[in-house]
């Protein structure tokens, strides 16, 4: 049976461990160190090594602040892994890693669009109809190795966290088809003239005006849902939305009252808005915040 290292770090390589453990030795696995949380800054476990823990995992758990160190590599030298699947990671493999066995990353596009770090959220953003899952051989350079298998997902309507869950359960697929049958596979070199390169997504990329396309706001909704979110400059978040209808509407003006919640004009359309937050508030529902405001169709929704 072959011995994999995997390195991993959020919810969407938990699917990738699983199915590698299920058929595959997997002793030595990678993830980032635990980091503060909330007001209170709690050290808390990636979920990668909290699956793990929760799994009474046998095996070796590392948490490097670099890949650099030469300790680092002996350690996973020591494995004698066959291959090293990569999945949202957080860190660029030095060639010294590279050089252990074949590399395989697991990225969540369709290769060579989107190299980098927020290609989901670039996908939703661009309005595309469909990503995927690559698996790809890794060398020196970012997400640009041959081609080893691809596998496709409609992202209609979808958010985020829905995409990389279900991007989860096609790269575990995936990967097992690929490590099955790596000797048979002829990898295909990437087109790097076709490449385009997404970015690292900070807090303030979830701002929004009531003069933004309101298509273009419900696709930010899904692209940083649940993180960062959309927000206001005053802080006001939109924590649920749908896109309505292209009407015309002034801008900032509640134009509607639905059955779920209500409708506000942004520019060329309508946004229907379900929940929402003021700063150190409560989540209410719309309907529940303009009631409190006293707000009724033709206000300003603030």
């Amino acid at each position: 049976m072959l011995n994999i290292v995997f390195m991993g770090t959020p919810e969407f390589s938990v699917e990738i461990l699983k199915g590698l453990r299920e058929n595959f030795n997997v002793n030595l696995v990678l993830t980032a160190p635990d980091k503060p949380v909330g007001r209170k800054l709690r050290l808390t476990p990636s979920e990668v090594k909290n699956y793990l823990l929760n799994t009474k995992f046998s095996g070796d758990i590392l948490e490097p602040k670099t890949l650099k160190d030469e300790e680092i590599l002996k350690k996973i030298s020591s494995y004698k892994p066959d291959f090293i699947v990569v999945a949202a990671y957080g860190k660029i493999l030095p060639k010294s890693i590279l050089d252990i066995a074949p590399c395989i990353n697991l990225h969540a596009s369709i290769l060579p669009k989107y190299r980098g770090a927020s290609p989901i959220q670039s996908a939703i953003l661009n309005a595309d109809v469909l990503s995927g899952i690559s698996a790809m051989m890794m060398q020196e350079g970012l997400d640009c190795g041959d081609m080893l298998g691809f596998s496709y997902l409609s992202l209609k309507d979808l958010r985020s966290d829905e995409a990389f869950l279900k991007l989860g359960v096609l790269a575990r697929n995936l990967i097992i088809k690929v490590l099955k049958n790596f000797k048979n596979i002829k990898p295909l070199a990437q087109i790097d003239s076709l490449a385009s390169n997404c970015a690292k997504i900070s807090k303030s990329d979830g701002l929004i005006k009531f003069s933004d396309n309101a298509l273009e706001v419900y696709n930010k909704f899904r692209a940083f849902y649940p993180w960062p979110g959309i927000y206001f400059e005053n802080g006001i978040k939109l924590k649920d939305i749908k896109y309505h209808s292209n009407k015309v509407v002034k801008e900032g003006k509640i134009s509607k009252i639905t059955k779920d919640g209500i409708c506000v004009g942004f520019s060329g359309g309508e946004i229907e808005v379900k929940l929402i937050q003021e700063v150190g508030k409560k989540v209410l529902s719309a309907k529940d915040y303009i009631n409190g405001k006293r707000l009724k169709i033709g206000d300003n929704l603030f």
